[in-house]
Parts: C-alpha cells; sequence; structure tokens
C-alpha cells in the first residue's frame, strides 16, 4: 500500500488535521485512465489553487459504468500508483460511485476542481461544495490531449496489425 493511499475514513481524517493546520485542501475527481500531458497540466494548475491535492480516483467498475465495458484500460491499482507517485498529488481515495458527491459529504475539502467547458452551477456535485461553504472551480483541459483520444489511435494505428 502506498503512503498517499487513504480509505474514505483516513481520507477524512487527514483532510481534518490539513485544515486545522490552515492548509487549504483542493480536491478533484476522474478515471484518470492512460495517464497523459492534459492531465499533468491540469493537475498542477489544481494544486496551484491550494496547499495539497487530493484525488478521488474511479474504481473500475464505475469507469466502466460510466465509460462502457471495455474500460478502463488500466485497472484502479495502476491508476492509483501512478497518481500517487505525482509530485503535486498528496493523496488518492479511491470511489465506487459516478459522481463525487458522496466523497464531498464526507471529505469537505476547500476548493473542488473540475475540467471542462461548463459553468460550475451545472455541476451535480455544485449545491454540496457550496453548501458546506466549499468553492468550485472549473479549469480548462489541455486540447488534443485525452485517454480516449489516445486510445482511437492505438485502434487506428494497430487494431488491424495482430
Amino acid at each position: 500500500m502506498h503512503r498517499k493511499y487513504f480509505t474514505l475514513e483516513t481520507a477524512a481524517q487527514w483532510i481534518g488535521e490539513q485544515q486545522v493546520s490552515s492548509k487549504r485542501v483542493v480536491f478533484t475527481n476522474g478515471c484518470f485512465d492512460l495517464l497523459h500531458r492534459g492531465h499533468l497540466a491540469y493537475l498542477e494548475e489544481a494544486k496551484a489553487l491550494g496547499d495539497v491535492l487530493i484525488i478521488g480516483v474511479n474504481s473500475d467498475a464505475s469507469v466502466r459504468r460510466l465509460k462502457g465495458a471495455k474500460r478502463p484500460i488500466m485497472p484502479q491499482e495502476d491508476r492509483l500508483t501512478l497518481l500517487a507517485s505525482l509530485e503535486m498529488v498528496d493523496a488518492v481515495v479511491l470511489f465506487d460511485d459516478e459522481t463525487p458527491i458522496p466523497l464531498l459529504r464526507v471529505l469537505r475539502p476547500d476548493i473542488h476542481v473540475k475540467g471542462g467547458d461548463y459553468a460550475p452551477e451545472s455541476l451535480p456535485e455544485y449545491s454540496v461544495v457550496i453548501g458546506y461553504g466549499g468553492q468550485v472551480k472549473i479549469l480548462s483541459f489541455v486540447e488534443g490531449c485525452s485517454s480516449s483520444g489516445i486510445i482511437t489511435r492505438i485502434v487506428e494505428r494497430y487494431g488491424h496489425d495482430h
């Protein structure tokens, strides 16, 4: 078990300790299947908004429900290990839901960050975060960088070359 892996309970305790020490806790979540440059830029930007960064990582089962039976490419243990090894990441926690709402209700980070092109108010978790006094920030994704795009390129280039 990596030192940055947390269960929901230990993550909540760790976040509480950070906040008692006046550290701003930034939280984001996602599948992080096939880690790429876009993920790294996004995580750097997220970390810069506070003092510590915790990532909620979708379990294999929740990735399948969100993205289909052929995903994830990388199993949860690999995705957790890769994320935990990054310098800007302070903690990772696995979760099994389609949205981070159950995690956010327990963890109560200072800032919840999402990447994409939408208004914060449109996020299903917006009211939960605002409700406990947190902030929601939307960061832009790097164009042309996506796990789905990488998978498509691999299939196009190698799909018929058995």
